[in-house]
C-alpha cells in the first residue's frame, strides 16, 4: 500500500496537482483527506518538555552555539552509514 501525504498551501491548488495525483497511483481507487494542517513547531511546543527543547535550541542556533556544519558529499557518507547500521 502506498501512501503519500502533501502539504500545500490552499491557493497553490491547480490541475497539475490532480496530474501528479493521477500518475502516482494511476487506475487505482484513492482515498483524498482534506484537513488543515497544523504547524509543527506548533504541535512539537504542546508538550512542556518539547517546548523547552525547541527554545533552547532556537537560542543557540540564533548564537551559532552547538552548531554542525558538513559538505553534501559528508552527509551522504553518513546517512548511508546510519542506514547500514554500521
Amino acid at each position: 500500500m502506498f501512501t503519500t501525504t502533501i502539504r500545500i498551501n490552499s491557493s497553490e491548488l491547480n490541475s497539475d496537482l490532480i496530474s501528479s495525483i493521477k500518475a502516482m497511483f494511476g487506475r487505482k481507487n484513492i482515498e483524498i483527506v482534506v484537513s488543515e494542517a497544523m504547524d509543527e513547531t506548533e504541535y512539537l511546543a504542546k508538550s512542556p518538555a518539547n517546548k523547552k527543547h525547541l527554545l533552547k535550541g532556537m537560542r543557540e542556533a540564533s548564537k551559532a552555539k552547538n552548531l554542525v556544519a558538513f559538505s553534501s558529499s559528508e552527509f551522504k557518507k553518513l546517512n548511508r552509514k546510519k542506514l547500514s547500521g554500521k
